[in-house]
C-alpha cells in the first residue's frame, strides 16, 4: 500500500476515492472501503491528519494513532492512502474549492462516502453536493450503530467486548513502553509501562484480559490504588514473555474487562489477586 502526504506523489489516472476520517477502521468504515474497492481500478484512501475536530477546537478522544491507522487501512486491501494535513486553511475551503484541489486533482472518478459525509466551509458540502459536481457518489448506508462516537461510549464504560463488535476486532490500546515504578517485577508479574498519545482513548480503569506481540497480556488500566496512587497507569503484563520492551511500541488488544481495580488489605492478597487475574487471562476468548 502506498502511502502519500501530497497529491502529487500519486500517479496520474482515474481512481476509486473513499475519503472520511477513519478513526479505527470499524465496520461502517469497512463498508465504504469495499463499495470503492468494488469501483476499482485504483482504490485510493483520504484521510486527514490531525482529526479534524482537534484542529477546530473540539475535544475528541482518538481510537487509533495514524500509524495504527494507516496498517488497519493496508489490512483491508486498499491501494494507496492520501494523508491530507488538516489545517485551519484548508477547513476555510468551500466545498467546490476543496474538490477541485483535490479530488480532481487526484483523478477521482467514483467517491465512496457514508451518509453522514460533510466538508468544506463549516461543513456545507455533502454527498449531493459532489453529485452535482460531476462525480459519480456512492453513499454507504451506515452499519447499525457502528460509528467512532459509539466505540468511543463503549470503551468508556469498559465494553470492550461490544466494541470488538463494532470494530469487527478486538478494541487496542497502543503506546511506547517507558520506565515505571517496576513494582510489577518484585511481585512475580514484571510489566510494562504504557506511554499513551494524550489525544488517545483509554478504556475504563480495570482490569482487561487481552494480547500483544503474540502473547496473551493481563493488564492495569487506573491509579494502583493499593499503592495510593493518582496518576493513571498503563501496565501489560505479557504471559510467557522473555525479552527488553523498553523503548518499543506496543499495540494492545483488550479481549475482556475483568474486574474493577481496587486496594487490598496486604501485598500477598494483592499477587493471589494478580495470579486469578493472569489465570482468567490464559482462559479469556478473543472477541471478534
Amino acid at each position: 500500500m502506498k502511502v502519500a502526504r501530497t497529491p502529487e506523489e500519486l500517479s496520474g489516472g482515474e481512481r476509486a476515492v473513499a475519503i472520511g476520517s477513519f478513526d479505527g477502521v470499524h465496520l461502517g468504515h469497512q463498508r465504504v472501503l469495499e463499495t470503492a474497492r468494488a469501483a476499482g481500478p485504483v482504490t485510493t484512501v483520504v484521510t486527514f491528519w490531525p482529526h479534524p475536530r482537534l484542529v477546530l477546537g473540539n475535544r475528541v478522544e482518538l481510537l487509533c494513532t495514524l500509524e495504527r491507522r494507516l496498517e488497519l487501512l493496508d489490512e483491508q486491501n486498499v491501494d494507496e492512502v492520501l494523508v491530507v494535513e488538516f489545517t485551519p486553511e484548508l477547513a476555510r475551503l468551500e466545498p467546490e474549492e476543496f474538490a477541485d484541489s483535490l479530488l480532481r486533482q487526484i483523478g477521482a472518478r467514483t467517491i465512496a462516502v457514508g451518509e453522514d459525509f460533510r466538508f468544506g466551509r463549516r461543513a456545507s458540502g455533502d454527498p449531493g453536493l459532489l453529485a452535482r459536481l460531476g462525480f459519480d457518489v456512492q453513499v454507504v448506508e451506515t452499519v447499525e450503530s457502528a460509528s467512532s462516537t459509539r466505540v468511543r461510549e463503549l470503551l468508556g464504560s469498559g465494553d470492550v467486548v461490544g466494541a470488538a463488535e463494532l470494530l469487527g476486532r478486538p478494541a487496542e490500546i497502543e503506546g511506547i513502553v517507558v520506565l515505571g515504578y517496576q513494582r510489577g517485577g518484585t511481585l512475580g508479574y514484571p510489566t510494562a509501562n504504557l506511554d499513551v498519545p494524550e489525544y488517545m482513548l483509554v478504556p475504563a480503569y480495570g482490569i482487561y484480559a487481552g494480547a500483544a506481540l503474540g502473547h496473551r497480556a493481563a493488564m492495569s488500566i487506573g491509579v494502583n490504588p493499593h499503592y495510593g496512587g493518582h496518576e493513571r497507569r498503563i501496565e501489560p503484563y505479557l504471559l510467557d514473555f522473555d525479552g527488553d520492551l523498553y523503548g518499543r511500541r506496543l499495540v494492545v488488544e483488550l479481549w475482556q474487562r475483568l474486574r474493577d481495580e481496587r486496594a487490598f488489605d496486604s501485598e500477598e492478597e494483592l499477587v493471589a489477586q494478580i495470579a486469578r487475574d493472569v489465570e482468567q487471562t490464559r482462559s479469556a476468548v478473543r472477541p471478534s
